[in-house]
């Protein structure tokens, strides 16, 4: 599944076209390395978002979006200052 449809379906970002905006502004990383849009991830995967002020590092459980159960864990959240 494509990074910016993977941030949109698990409700991390509300809708897909601003999940891509963030990954052309360069502010998604996935195990490490920058992310485009059409980066596929897996499950297993660590990815590091850079929204605003905050920090998102959040690891893939699952692929298939459910109603009642997370896609993600989130590992840690920070606010970065000016």
């Amino acid at each position: 599944m494509r990074i910016d449809k993977f941030l949109k379906v698990s409700r991390i970002i509300k809708r897909r076209t601003v999940a891509k905006e963030v990954a052309d502004l360069n502010r998604i990383y996935i195990n490490g390395q920058l992310a485009k849009p059409s980066k596929h991830v897996n499950i297993g995967d660590l990815i590091e978002l850079h929204l605003g002020l905050k920090v998102i590092q959040i690891k893939v459980i699952s692929l298939i979006p459910s109603k009642d159960t997370l896609m993600y864990e989130l590992i840690s959240e920070e606010k970065r200052s000016l």
